[in-house]
């Protein structure tokens, strides 16, 4: 099907998704779950094709974890559109309502963006996740996943667009490119006759691909150069715990650890045990000349080291005199998805929480909980590590955007 006709279509399905009750949107979203679960064999099949494909062509170990489909994961991603089923709906709520001196009512209600456009790589459960917020919060989709993941896409699509025919609503609510070239994202990107907002979710050359050649306004969901900072007060058990799970749990998601900044005066306690754990766990260690004063085995860090979004088993670490210097080297390098601080001190954690500029701080917790579905928000369009209209994990409330509605009694401008 040519872009400009599913366009068309999914701007035409998008005027009839808004008047779909919540009852309807839910009950089709529970049938999405049922069904994905029921043809998880055949989804598997599908991605088998394309994890075969990946090894063949040498992807990452950690980008064929991203791209793996299996019965545990795709019940994981049935369960995420179930919790998105039983959020409230935001669509039609009046979030503001005042009256003006001359009576007229003036208020403002939450309305669907209209038709979403997602551009995203080997991430399948992506396509389930971003269908299931747009479609809860009244929005068609067109998506166009990545060439490594086409064959789960489509077997996925599949189940989407059957359950949506069961349950007697459009299946022009979704839309997935078949066509995985560059020309045809290009095209996706300036398709402004039809789309109303386009989110990428992927690596940093996607990101920057479209927001420099798109033309539909861009919501940007970044890289996670995510850090992990030991104060000198931190519970040095502690801070080991939450750094091996924010570094290794999964290497190729971008709310992983891939920076640590430690404290001086807690060094000769903490980094033994930091580089003992990760180097147990096969972990590439790039750290200044004090880190690497405490084992030979460390690889001396360049700048560049500091600002890169490993996505494998390497971390960059430096000591630093003060929070003041830690919160300087974070603001720097990060980009600006997830940072955290391991301290006792109440006043440290505070000037942490208000001078880290990243879209989630956190104090004494790991930076993987950065996830719509641990957020409380079902499944999560991606992370939005820009300022304007989202931040963080987007959820309903983020594909949503408002209208003012205007109750008068024959009043006329004089």
């Amino acid at each position: 099907m040519e872009l400009e006709v599913m366009g068309k279509l999914a701007k035409e399905a998008s005027r009839e998704l808004i008047k779909l009750t919540q009852h309807v949107k839910n009950a089709c979203l529970i049938s999405i779950a049922d069904n994905l679960v029921k043809n998880a064999d055949e989804i598997i099949a599908a991605n088998a094709k394309d994890i075969e494909n990946g090894k063949a062509n040498n992807m990452p170990e950690s980008l064929l974890d991203r791209l793996l489909l299996t019965k545990e994961r795709i019940d994981g991603i049935a369960e995420g559109v179930r919790q998105v089923a039983s959020l409230d709906d935001p669509i039609g709520e009046v979030i503001s309502m005042k009256e003006r001196p001359n009576g007229l009512m003036i208020g403002r209600k939450r309305v669907p963006l209209g038709v979403i456009g997602i551009i995203y790589e080997s991430r399948p459960n992506v396509t389930v996740d971003a269908f299931s917020l747009c479609f809860k919060a009244g929005n068609a989709c067109i998506l166009r996943g990545g060439s490594d993941s086409i064959y789960s896409n489509i077997a996925i699509v599949k189940v989407l667009k059957e359950s949506l025919k069961e349950n007697n609503v459009t299946e022009n609510a979704i839309f997935l490119l078949e066509d995985t070239s560059r020309e045809t994202a290009t095209k996706l990107m300036r398709l402004n006759a039809y789309i109303d907002v386009l989110i990428p979710r992927g690596g940093a050359g996607l990101i920057r691909s479209v927001v420099q050649n798109a033309t539909v306004p861009v919501i940007e969901t970044g890289t996670g150069n995510c850090h992990v900072y030991v104060d000198a007060s931190a519970d040095v058990d502690m801070a080991v715990d939450i750094i091996k799970n924010a570094k290794l749990q999964r290497l190729g998601v971008c709310n992983a650890c891939e920076s640590l900044v430690i404290h001086k005066a807690i060094a000769d306690a903490a980094v033994p045990k930091i580089v003992a754990m990760l180097k147990e766990n096969d972990c590439e260690i790039r750290g200044d000349e004090i880190i690497q004063g405490f084992d030979k085995s460390i690889v001396p860090a360049t700048d560049d080291d500091y600002a890169t979004e490993y996505l494998a088993k390497i971390i960059s670490a430096k000591v630093v005199d003060s929070i003041d210097e830690a919160i300087e080297h974070i603001n720097r390098n990060s980009t600006g998805h997830s940072e955290a601080i391991i301290t006792k001190d109440y006043d440290n954690a505070q000037r942490f929480l208000n001078e880290i500029d990243s879209a989630a701080v956190y104090v004494n917790a790991s930076t993987r909980f950065t996830d719509g579905f641990e957020f409380g928000f079902g499944a999560e369009i991606g992370i939005s590590t820009q300022k304007l209209h989202a931040r963080g994990p987007m959820g309903l409330e983020a594909l949503t955007t408002t209208k003012f509605i205007i109750y008068g009694n024959g009043q006329v401008r004089p």
